[in-house]
């Protein structure tokens, strides 16, 4: 039981490696996942290591890897993973996998390379298609409009352009120039203004768009393009044309002049094209086989290059000896699995065929060593809750085991109602029930996994909700009434027989009196007698509960968790903390605050019905106890003999602040002084006092570049008496206001179930007035929109809210009375990250 109320033992060993063992043993290290290597090299730069090169080749196959797998996720080839944990490749099948790596990488840049050269001239020819279909369109529709001009003289003027005027009159066509190529389509506006201005008018564009959107070769992306045609004449219209199209990027194509070779031409390129897409048809099959080929072992290769890329790094911490043979590193490691380390190294050095076996040997050290926690799948989401307030000093008292059943209850106090409960619990089985199925489809979204992670405890708050929720009597705003109410109306007794059904039908309010036979029965068997949800007086009736249930259930956590620091104590064998520090402390807060306790259990039990008119203020009571005030005739006594026991606890909590202040601060000083004496006396050679042994003189040797421990540090008064007096002052203040900041249970229980309240009256009662058949339909709605806000407000922004409450109560007023956190947590070399995909060294 030590590894879950304590971090794991452990210690620092010096592994002895041979250099033909080291690879295969340190492997076998990381599949274990047991122990922490301690770089032997922080001074030396991390290019001129020993395995510097391996590692370097470990990243060239790496990055080979990742255009494989880019290449393959462009393709939408999915990456089969079988959830393989493949072994770690020998130092001698490198050459092997890099000339694999080698082979598919330049096989598929041939390929890309290729196939971008056939996409370009494959859009050169289809853009080449469109222009001379498009251009045989353009010179028909001119001939045509010819005919007209022919025809009818009017027309002859609007094709001055076209035409020489000094053979108007024939309509003899002029010789001019044009060219014809392809562009944008959202360039065209602009394309065609700057023809204008830059020719000045004296050039005629024609355009058309392509239908069909062409592919571009050097992204793949589909772009839309527009066929043109311009018409000038002279040689400077033409260079001016030809600059403004590659300015404009814009493909110029030779475009015969005769409709003959028009056609020819076109015969041609079709005949291409047919012959360049089968040649581009296969190329794609080719490389869609080596990328589906590739795409099942991708997953495999990155693993096994990971692996050996995290070994090299590994042993770049190492030392190596004088003769080159050995490699010498140390390790953190917990001493309950020193076994299976011993025997992790003995088959690695079988597995590499050495005949020498590695050595571990156990070293003392003042270094403080990591700390470990073993968790399983249910202890891991507590004890992060724990870790990410601090990681916990080694080997003192870890709060998971507490946090297992006081976090979940606490939120459930504040959460408590049975059907928020229930569901809660039913989503939190879902995920418990389907874990091996959720795990394996492994969900990228960040939301999701937190709160699978988080699955068991999300289970446990809906169960203690559950069991909150009956206490409280409240299932969605509603009470049940399963043990029949304790409250009756009996007509046979007293005033009670006024109650006639025409009164109780005509009055809204009546006031049932607990002191009266026949209207009190007996207490409700278990939790809050459903009556309660009746009556007119229910919020001053749960308010007084809450906050007394809430102080109590905060003085008794604090009070625990004071506990909790004895057993730290005991294990660093810290008796003075014990005499001048735990005792102090519990007894402050017993005297105060466990009295406060008692007076609530005892004015329970003290007041009934019939008296509770006459019962005093506990608040103003325990005020007075702290003002030593008796004489106040608003505030009568509980007991007899009252002021004489307040006197007294009281001034036995005074006492106690100086013993933690002064005193403590004060005995300190005067062991360290006692200390520094007797370790500077000698009496006959006899060693006297906390001189350091041969033994420690070799820890010392070893730890020699270390900071120095706490107990070799120097001792400074002031420094402790600060110290001591902030502890002190914070202790004495936390108690009063960490008992306030408990209060939250009351407040946050109360406004949930006001919410819930709320909404059942403002949304569900609507839907349930409709007496007619319609009204179904109406309900159905209603209820929807009920069930969504119960689910968005009730369960998640409430219940979000209760945990960071409850996740507060854990940290401050309850960790900080036992736990520093100032540790630093256990890394162990280990191959689980890459299988999970975290790909970390």
């Amino acid at each position: 039981m030590g590894d879950l109320f304590r971090s794991e033992d452990m210690t620092l060993a010096q592994l002895f490696l041979q250099s033909e063992a080291a690879y295969c043993c340190v492997s076998e290290l990381g599949e274990l996942g047991m122990v922490q290597f301690r770089d032997l090299n922080p001074d030396v730069n991390v290019f001129q290591r020993k395995f510097v090169n391996e590692v370097r080749r470990c990243e060239e196959m790496d990055r080979k890897l990742r255009f494989v797998e880019k290449e393959i996720k462009r393709a939408d080839i999915p990456i089969t993973d079988t959830g393989e944990n493949p072994e770690v490749p020998v130092p001698r099948d490198m050459i092997d996998l890099e000339a694999t790596f080698e082979k598919l990488e330049v096989e598929l840049k041939e390929i890309n390379t290729n196939q971008e050269a056939l996409k370009k001239n494959f859009l050169e020819l289809t853009e080449l298609k469109h222009i001379l279909r498009r251009t045989q369109q353009f010179f028909d529709e001119a001939q045509f409009h010819h005919h007209q001009q022919m025809e009818d003289p009017h027309l002859l003027e609007e094709s001055s352009i076209l035409l020489d005027p000094q053979e108007v009159g024939r309509v003899a066509p002029l010789r001019i120039g044009f060219v014809a190529g392809v562009i944008g389509r959202e360039r065209i506006p602009t394309f065609e203004r700057m023809l204008w201005r830059v020719c000045r008018g004296n050039v005629f564009l024609r355009q058309a768009d392509i239908e069909d959107p062409l592919e571009d070769p050097a992204s793949g992306d589909q772009v839309h393009k527009s066929v043109f045609i311009i018409f000038f004449q002279g040689d400077q219209l033409k260079n001016r044309v030809k600059k403004i199209c590659e300015g404009f990027r814009a493909s110029l194509y030779p475009c015969p002049d005769t409709p003959q070779e028009r056609k020819e031409m076109a015969a041609g390129v079709n005949t291409r094209i047919d012959d360049l897409q089968m040649v581009l048809n296969q190329t794609e099959d080719h490389r869609q086989r080596v990328l589906q080929a590739a795409a099942k072992t991708v997953r495999v290769w990155f693993i096994k290059v990971r692996k050996m890329k995290a070994i090299y790094h590994t042993l770049n911490l190492c030392n190596i000896d004088v003769t080159q043979k050995c490699l010498i590193a140390e390790v953190w490691c917990p001493v309950s699995d020193m076994d299976s380390i011993q025997f992790a190294l003995r088959r690695g050095t079988e597995h590499s065929g050495s005949t020498v076996p590695s050595i571990l040997n156990r070293m003392q050290t003042r270094q403080t060593p990591p700390t470990y926690n073993k968790t399983n799948k249910f202890t891991s989401g507590f004890q992060n809750i724990v870790d990410a307030y601090g990681i916990g000093t080694y080997r003192e008292m870890n709060p998971a085991p507490y946090t297992i059943i006081t976090f979940p209850f606490l939120f459930a106090v504040m959460f408590g109602d049975l059907g928020h409960g229930v569901l809660m619990t039913c989503f939190a089985l879902f995920l418990v029930l389907r874990e091996s199925r959720l795990l394996a489809q492994k969900n990228d979204n960040e939301i999701f996994n937190m709160v699978f992670s988080g699955r068991y405890i999300i289970l446990l708050m809906g169960i203690f909700s559950i069991y909150t929720g009956f206490i409280y009597n409240d299932c969605f705003s509603k009470s049940l009434n399963i043990f029949g109410s304790g409250w009756s109306v009996r007509p046979m007794f007293g005033d009670v027989g006024k109650w006639t059904d025409g009164v109780l039908n005509t009055t809204r309010l009546l006031q049932l009196d607990p002191a009266v036979n026949g209207v009190f029965t007996g207490p409700y068997p278990f939790g809050i007698d459903p009556i309660w949800n009746l009556a007119s007086n229910k919020l001053t009736f749960l308010n007084s509960f809450k906050m007394k249930m809430s102080v109590i259930l905060g003085i008794v956590h604090m009070l625990f968790g004071v506990t909790l620091s004895l057993f730290n104590h005991l294990y660093f064998k810290k008796p003075l903390n014990i005499f001048l520090g735990f005792i102090p402390e519990i007894v402050f807060m017993t005297s105060l605050f466990g009295y406060l306790v008692l007076l609530i259990f005892y004015k329970w039990v003290a007041y009934s019905a019939a008296t509770s008119e006459d019962a005093p203020s506990l608040l103003i009571a325990f005020i007075n106890m702290f003002l030593f005030n008796y004489n106040d005739p608003t505030n009568r006594p509980l007991y007899k003999g009252q002021m004489g026991i307040q006197c007294l606890l009281v001034i036995i909590a005074l006492a106690c602040v100086p013993c933690m202040l002064i005193v403590k601060t004060l005995v300190l000083r005067r062991q360290h002084l006692q200390k520094k004496l007797l370790a500077t006396q000698n009496f006959g050679g006899v060693r006297v006092g906390n001189g350091r042994t041969d033994d420690q003189a070799e820890i010392i040797q070893h730890d020699q570049l270390t900071e120095p421990t706490e107990e070799e540090e120097e001792f400074n008064f002031g420094d402790v008496a600060v110290h001591q007096a902030i502890h002190t002052i914070e202790y004495c203040l936390g108690c009063i206001s960490n008992t306030a900041s408990y209060l939250r249970l009351w407040a946050l229980s109360l406004a949930h179930a006001q919410l819930s309240e709320v909404l059942w009256t403002m949304v569900m009662r609507i839907g349930l007035s409709f007496r007619t058949f319609a009204g179904f339909f109406v309900l159905s709605f209603i209820f929807m929109a009920f069930a969504t806000l119960t689910i968005c407000i009730l369960l998640i922004m409430e219940g979000l809210s209760a945990f960071l409450h409850a996740l507060r109560l854990h940290w401050v007023e309850f960790q900080n009375k036992f736990y520093s956190g100032q540790g630093f947590m256990f890394q162990p070399f280990t191959f689980n990250s890459i299988l999970e995909g975290k790909f970390e060294d």
